[in-house]
């Protein structure tokens, strides 16, 4: 007998350890809930809640192979090894398949079952599944990872010239074994049911994550370069909690967008490239989260960085989370994303940056927030983009490199049609008085709307002089954006 531990594929087609397991015979799945080390990890309410819904679907489809869905509980992962252990000795189990996760802690995990369940001559296989590049065969010339994305990127691309990443077969039906599926728990106490609004954002199930996929790559994906950057267009996938999760996998997604594009990669329509880059962006985070484990430890990637001298300004940081920073781009953001569990990619570089140099509060304030927050919240990537904006990361904006939220707003938000969606009580002001109400009605701004939390160009020079005077930071130009 053969058992699938499933972490972050919640799917049935394409699923790497799922199609090696069903080959070698008979096979059951297992689902670890962990919600211990959930809470240590930030992980979102709405995001556990999607994952259940996933599983839900999961065990659905599994069962009509004949494959039952079983649930156990290991609260923290210390105790993984054991309940694991446990269950191959019920079941006779002969290996365990799992797809790789990265990061310290999911790698210490898997090491410590792999030498518990070996002990007792149990073998454990280990697939990559969730990357299309394994972590250390994307290196410089030294050998060592890449810490700029562009040079990585020209790698990935001479990989791929050589070999395309193949799409798994999908299990065929079994013969029914004696072993009924576990009931999926609605909700995980500590976990809070996010509103009906939110859920409806995102249905569960590969058949929903399929049709976005199609949906883009046949529609949207041309426009994307163009449109990706305003907030109030559909231009994105609207597939990233669907990746986190597992749900679909880059290779689905790679395959579509060269599909779109005649099999190219690098040349023809600007939009399927673009997107493809962006999800070699999603690669590229994962592999320094292997290749530089401090990320993982909540440390700058730059270490010259974790002597900055941010502020201790605890009021600031609830007007940021709450939405009340009186920046109508900064607030409408940050009410998408309590609201609905994501926010666009713009935005979070935008708000990312607006937090850690215009209120220059420690980035990783705003990576929790984010986290407690995301439906697609993964570490490798919410770690990469704050550390990107708050330049202290790999590949990083230079210090210098500080957005202007109410500039920022007026180009990929000019008509405010994303501001007066989740901002209404701006609704009367124009186009051009929407992008910074404190200028309108002199002193006293906009009734129900907030003044401006700090202002923009001494708290910009503020910024410059912390980074300044950091040591081994050289003198360098500047810029705004």
């Amino acid at each position: 007998m053969q058992l699938i531990w499933l972490r972050s594929d919640l799917r049935q087609h394409d699923n790497t350890a799922l199609a090696a397991a069903a080959e070698r015979g008979p096979s059951v799945a297992v689902y670890l809930l962990s919600p211990q080390q959930w809470q240590e990890h930030d992980d979102a309410p709405c995001k556990i809640d999607f994952w259940l819904r996933n599983l839900h679907k999961l065990s659905k489809s599994l069962g009509d192979l004949n494959i039952p869905l079983l649930i156990r509980t290991a609260p923290h992962w210390d105790q993984a090894p054991a309940v694991l252990l446990e269950l191959c000795r019920q079941l006779k189990i002969e290996a365990v398949h799992v797809n790789e996760e990265y990061g310290i802690n999911e790698s210490r995990r898997d090491a410590a079952v792999a030498k518990a369940l070996q002990a007792e001559g149990i073998t454990f296989h280990s697939y990559l599944d969730q990357l299309l590049f394994k972590p250390g065969s994307v290196l410089t010339r030294t050998g060592t990872y890449f810490q700029v994305f562009s040079q990585f990127r020209k790698v990935c691309y001479e990989h791929l010239h050589r070999s395309m990443p193949s799409l798994k077969q999908a299990p065929g039906k079994q013969s029914a074994l004696n072993i009924a599926s576990d009931p999926v728990p609605e909700a995980i106490e500590g976990f809070p049911t996010p509103g009906a609004s939110l859920r409806a954002l995102w249905p569960a199930g590969e058949t929903e994550a399929r049709r976005r996929l199609d949906t883009f790559a046949d529609a949207q994906i041309d426009y994307y370069k163009s449109e990706r950057d305003f907030p109030a267009k559909p231009g994105t996938s609207q597939l990233s909690a669907y990746l986190a999760a597992g749900v679909i996998s880059p290779r689905q997604c790679l395959h579509a967008a060269l599909q779109s594009n005649q099999g190219e990669f690098e040349s023809g329509k600007v939009g399927a490239v673009t997107w493809i880059n962006e999800l070699l962006w999603r690669e590229f985070y994962k592999h320094i989260l292997v290749g530089y484990p401090r990320v993982s430890r909540h440390r700058a990637f730059r270490p010259e960085t974790e002597d900055l001298a941010w502020r201790n300004a605890p009021e600031d940081l609830v007007a940021w989370q709450e939405a009340r920073t009186g920046l109508p781009i900064i607030d409408a953001a940050m009410r998408q994303l309590l609201e609905t569990g994501w926010m666009h990619n713009r935005l979070r570089m935008v708000v990312a940056m607006f937090l850690t140099k215009n209120l220059l509060i420690d980035w990783r304030e705003g990576e929790r927030f984010f986290m407690r927050h995301l439906i697609d919240g993964d570490l490798a990537a919410n770690n990469g983009g704050w550390q990107w904006s708050a330049s202290t990361g790999t590949d990083s904006a230079p210090y210098f490199r500080i957005f202007n939220p109410v500039s920022q707003s007026e180009k990929f938000d000019s008509e405010g049609l994303f501001i007066k969606h989740w901002l209404p009580e701006l609704a009367g002001l124009n186009k051009k008085e929407i992008h910074n109400p404190a200028s309108v009605g002199g002193l006293f701004g906009v009734a129900d709307y907030p003044a401006p939390i700090v202002n923009l160009s001494a708290s910009r020079e503020r910024a410059l002089a912390a980074f300044k005077n950091l040591p081994s930071r050289s003198s360098q130009g500047e810029s705004d954006e």
